[in-house]
């Protein structure tokens, strides 16, 4: 039979919809019947309900209805379900006819237009004669209708109309051609869908009433028939639920049917169909796991129901078309929102049914004669144009017995299906259904069980003799079985692709894989590693090799001419082969003896090979290529003469390279780029393949390789030194090394006492001595802050060499290449390095010393550069502590400073430096105020001051009257000049300028201050004068009052009233008597000013004193006294 056999009809795969005929209308010459029809069918959104139109003519022919059976006793059914049936009811037999004509209510023909609609709905009834086919009128009307009950007119018309026609008034429809045709149309499709359901129902009805009449003896096909038609039909009406109910108990019935080899096809195919209505309608349902049950039992009940033998090839096809079409309902569902998992998705149904095709294709090879001529006539042949019932054979439709009516005929019959089967194209089918897994297996990301099926489908293109396409499948998968080390199924892969290469006669392609299969990743005895040698010596001899077993003799020969004519073509003798992800039968590996080398020292390179082939390999030319080409030349090794290099099997071999690296070079990398190995043989007319090696050799097994001998080495110990063979394995791999410079023979000493106080000059003592065994030429000092630290630092730090005077702000933070001239052996340079930092924080300074000296390396004369670095950190903190206060002259600490009135700056200084301080001296730089002595002095002249100790000075200033009414002014800047005290007395003083803080002014209207010995004694009189300074514009009456005191008693006035003119002073004389001894208080002076009431009387007694010590009565000493003394 065909390949199209095994395909679902589409009136079973398409979504069963109510079959509506439309006639009347002139869809081609009617514009309004055109518009009419296309608000039917164009643009149909998914709310629209599920009706599939057809505009027929009016006197169309649809199918006789047979005449309808009375009895079932006699009969005997030829099949169960008829080919012609299910597309007869979706596309021949409508649920409802619909006339469309054009009349309106007042039509002026009303009567003869009437009676031509009445004759056009008798024509339809007449061509549906013996069918339930509901028949509805349409009426195109120009007007927009009155809402029903307003038109009389309208009504009787109707009605007489329905009675003309022999309709319902349900079954009489008006369609006004306006604005808004397409509401009405949707109106429409409502109505009709109704119409369909009905009939539909009626069918069911119709369908079921005939099982009273049946009996299970000889009406078993009748039963699963029925149930299949129920099920249709409630497709149909939309009714899913029913339908799968129905179609559920027609898969039961279809099991029960006595099967043998003449109807086994039947059933299956029946069995399929039926299986595939069910797991459409569970997936419809979104009950996924409904579906994937059904359809295991489905399987589980088929696979055995194979038929006959000799057409076995039959069932493997319908197994896979049951799975592929199960993989297709998988996948529409998911597109529509099912969510599939990586253990259940449609690519293992793919999978499947291209197992079982792969069945079919060797059940087919073994089944289907070479030799044998076509029968004649072609028992194939239906003279009808089609079967009957699905399922039956061509030669013996409707037969239902157990044996065939004709055994000849059978015999001829199966004869033309297997001669039939012979042309179908296996391997395309299986292709396509591999393909189809793949893309399943790559999205739920699966990537073995995708990497096996695309060997499947290499192999598949392999047998289909498309070779091309095998060799890209098969190399693309082998990548992933390199790096994941599956040797024997890369060597099968390898195997295949060997045989592709071979047949297509790709000689690149196949000295690759000659040569991967001849490596240590190849699980191929030896007998056939010396068989794929021998091929491979031939092709780099320009011969051609031996034709690989197992492959097909037509191609074979084939390949034989392609591979004659590879031969012929010159200019195809060179090709290189990137053998980094392949596992080669040479391996290399590239390494520095060190990962650095001193510029005066030779780079040593050391390069491995070793043959895994079973025969010594012979080559020409090892050459490795480096970053820096220059370098090339000397990493070359030839064959000389006829005698080339060669490689024992199992055999490491190390070939050894030396060079001088250029001065130019100091501080770079030099990588390998590629080792590159040359085998030829054949002299001239041999091919030269170039083994190319990215980086340092390696591939793509050596670096779990290395890293399992690694763990040997360190699981049993440092035994394998013992070894006199490399062991190869633990070889490992150096593909740069950095050029350095040459190791410096000076001494940089480095003497300093940390940590560095803020803004001093900072010496750092440089030592250089040469020990190198010639003249130190042009030897230069970069010093200064290290680069690479904060930003801020660099601002804040001043580098100089010269540390005669202290550098300002401009002295740069690093100076580079400070020339000091040449050194010879043995002599020593010093240097001072003085560092100014202004913010405290740590520091890293580089001091660096670069000279340059005459040296040979391996008897080349060369100039080596060099240098010594030495790095400091240092840290910066406060060398002491400045605090400022004001105070009274009674040494009170003031808020306020009155204008003209002196006070005290007292000022602390605290060492916080870890070395003893030499204050220098220290001076004030007064802005507004003025000294209130003749001559400000500095008190810390000389003073030297350790850690945590504090020196203090005292300072008596006056603020005088200032014009422009501010009342905050500043001070001053207090400068002191101090070093260290273990510093060289010649050493610059560092300034320190501290700026005092500002002070609030205030003018007082009476100043009083006192004259008055600095102690008393008891009994004896104290002269005590009083100025009284009026400091206004004006005249200000002053009352002055004396209080009493235990401790005094005075003569003077005291109670008394003054007028004190402006600018103007009144002294005032009191003498006082003290009573007692020790610290006692004098006398309270009150002091009123009734013109300044603001002013009160503590104001003004803030500037008098208030205590003074009195000293006890002294004895009168006799001369006897002091003679005893």
């Amino acid at each position: 039979m065909a390949g199209s056999q095994w395909e679902l009809p589409p009136e079973l795969c398409c979504r069963p919809m109510a079959f509506v005929a439309l006639t009347g209308l002139d869809v081609v010459y009617n514009a309004v019947h055109r518009a009419i029809w296309d608000a039917f069918c164009a643009n149909r959104r998914a709310d629209r309900v599920p009706i599939s139109f057809k505009v027929l003519p009016g006197d169309h022919e649809y199918p006789k209805c047979r005449t309808k059976r009375t009895s079932y006793e006699w009969y005997i059914p030829k099949g169960i379900l008829k080919t012609s049936w299910m597309n007869k009811h979706l596309n021949l037999v409508p649920a409802l006819v619909v006339l469309f004509y054009e009349l309106d209510w007042d039509d002026p023909q009303w009567k003869e237009k009437q009676s031509e609609c009445a004759t056009k709905v008798e024509i339809v009834r007449a061509s549906l004669q013996g069918r339930n086919t509901k028949v509805a009128v349409v009426l195109i009307q120009k007007k927009t209708p009155l809402p029903p009950g307003e038109d009389l007119v309208a009504s009787e018309r109707a009605s007489a109309l329905c009675n003309a026609c022999d309709l319902s008034g349900k079954s009489l429809f008006v369609l006004p051609h306006t604005d808004h045709l397409v509401g009405y149309i949707i109106r429409l499709e409502n109505a009709f869908y109704e119409h369909a359901q009905t009939y539909y129902y009626t069918e069911i009805r119709r369908v079921k009433s005939h099982k009273e009449f049946l009996n299970k003896t000889t009406h078993q096909l009748l039963f699963v028939r029925h149930q299949f038609k129920i099920a249709f039909f409630s497709e149909l009406k939309q009714d899913t639920q029913n339908a799968l109910k129905h179609y559920k108990s027609a898969y039961s019935l279809v099991h029960e049917l006595r099967a043998h080899e003449t109807n086994m096809l039947e059933i299956k195919t029946m069995a399929g169909f039926i299986n595939y209505k069910i797991c459409r309608l569970c997936f419809q349902h979104n009950t996924p796991l409904d579906a994937i049950a059904q359809f295991r039992k489905h399987i589980d009940l088929c696979k055995k129901k194979i038929g006959s033998a000799e057409l076995a090839f039959e069932h493997a096809a319908w197994m896979s078309k049951q799975f592929q079409s199960f993989g297709e309902l998988f996948d529409e569902a998911i597109k529509l929102g099912l969510t599939a998992i990586q253990t259940q998705h449609p690519g293992f149904y793919y999978q499947q049914a291209a197992c079982y095709s792969q069945d079919r294709k060797q059940q087919a090879q073994q089944l289907c004669q070479t030799g044998a001529t076509y029968p004649s006539p072609d028992p194939l042949d239906i003279q009808s144009g089609g079967l009957d019932f699905y399922g039956q054979r061509p030669w013996r439709q409707g037969h239902q017995s157990i044996d065939p009516p004709d055994a000849e005929k059978e015999k001829t019959g199966i004869l033309a299906l297997q001669i039939k089967e012979r042309d179908v194209p296996h391997s395309e089918l299986i292709i396509a259904l591999l393909s189809n897994a793949v893309a399943q297996f790559k999205k739920y990301k699966c990537p073995r069980m995708k990497s096996h099926l695309m060997v499947q489908m290499g192999e598949e293109y392999y047998h289909a003799k498309d070779f091309t396409k095998s060799l890209k499948l098969l190399d693309y998968v082998m990548c992933d079985y390199r790096t994941e080390r599956w040797w024997g199924l890369l060597t099968a892969i390898l195997t295949t692709a060997l045989r592709c290469a071979y047949l297509m006669a790709s000689v690149k392609d196949y000295v690759i894989y000659c040569m991967e299969l001849l490596g240590r990743a190849s699980t191929l005895k030896e007998d056939q590693k010396s068989r794929i040698e021998k091929n491979l010596i031939k092709v780099l001899m320009n011969d051609v090799p031996d034709a690989e077993p197992e492959c097909d003799p037509s191609s074979v020969s084939t390949a034989r001419s392609l591979w004659n004519d590879r031969m012929a073509i010159a200019g195809l003798n060179e090709f290189t082969i990137e053998v980094q992800d392949y596992v080669p039968f040479i391996q290399c590996k590239a390494k520095f003896y060190s990962p650095s080398f001193h510029v005066d020292q030779p780079i040593q390179l050391q390069v491995f090979l070793r043959a895994d082939c079973p025969h010594p390999v012979s080559f020409n030319k090892l050459a490795v290529s480096l970053n820096n080409q220059d370098y090339n030349q000397w990493c070359v090794v030839e064959s000389s003469g006829q005698e080339g290099m060669s490689l024992l099997p199992g055999k490491t071999k190390c070939y050894n390279f030396s060079f001088v690296a250029k001065m130019e070079d100091v501080g770079k990398k030099i990588e390998v780029r590629f080792v590159c190995l040359c085998v030829m043989l054949g002299s001239d007319r041999g091919r030269c393949v170039f083994l190319s090696w990215r980086g340092a050799g390696g591939d793509t097994a050596s670096a779990h390789e290395t890293l399992q001998a690694s763990r040997s080495s360190r699981r049993w110990g440092r035994g394998v030194e013992t070894r006199q063979e490399l062991d190869w394995d633990s070889l490992t791999v150096q593909q740069s090394t950095m050029i350095i410079s040459r190791v410096p023979k000076i001494s940089v000493q480095l003497s300093h006492q940390p940590p560095a106080l803020n803004n001093e000059m900072y010496c750092i003592h440089l030592t250089i001595q040469s020990q190198e065994e010639g003249v130190a030429k042009d030897v230069k000092l970069t010093a200064g802050l290290k680069p690479g630290q904060d930003a801020s630092l660099g601002q804040t730090t001043h580098v100089t060499l010269d540390d005669s005077k202290v550098c300002d702000d401009t002295a740069p933070a690093f100076l580079p290449d400070v020339p000091l001239g040449d050194l010879r052996p043995g002599e020593k340079l010093e240097r001072s390095v003085c560092v100014r930092c202004v913010s405290t924080g740590s520091r890293i300074f580089l001091i660096h010393v670069a000279y340059s000296i005459d040296t040979t390396v391996e008897g080349r004369p060369i100039v080596c550069k060099c240098h010594k670095d030495e790095t400091v950190t240092i840290e910066t903190v406060v060398p002491f502590e400045v605090s400022a206060k004001f105070v009274s002259t009674k040494f009170e600490p003031l808020e306020r400073i009155a204008v003209d009135v002196p006070f005290l700056l007292m000022t602390d200084i605290l060492s916080s430096s870890p070395w003893p301080l030499l204050l220098a001296s220290s001076s004030l730089q007064l802005l507004t105020m003025t000294s209130n002595t003749p001559r400000l002095q500095s008190q810390l002249q000389e003073v030297v001051l350790q850690t945590g100790e504090c020196a203090s000075e005292c300072f008596c200033l006056r603020c005088p009257p200032l014009t422009n009414g501010i009342n905050t002014v500043a001070t001053g800047q207090y400068l002191i000049s101090w070093r260290r005290k273990s510093s060289s007395p010649d050493s610059p003083l560092i300034q320190t300028t501290v700026t005092l803080p500002h002070v609030i002014l205030e003018s007082v209207p009476l100043y009083i201050h006192a004259e008055l010995p600095s102690f008393g004694r008891v009994r004896e009189s104290l002269p005590v004068c009083y100025h009284i300074e009026n400091r206004t514009a004006l005249v200000q009456d002053v009352e002055v009052a004396v209080e009493p005191s235990d401790a005094f008693m005075f003569s003077g006035l005291k109670q008394v009233r003054l007028r004190i003119l402006p600018q103007s002073e009144q002294q005032m004389l009191y003498n006082y008597y003290p009573l007692m001894a020790g610290y006692q208080t004098l006398p309270l002076l009150n002091i009123s000013l009734p013109r300044c009431p603001t002013t009160n009387t503590q104001t003004l007694r803030r500037f008098l004193p208030q205590r003074i010590f009195v000293k006890p009565q002294g004895r009168q000493l006799d001369d006897a006294s002091i003679a005893a003394a």
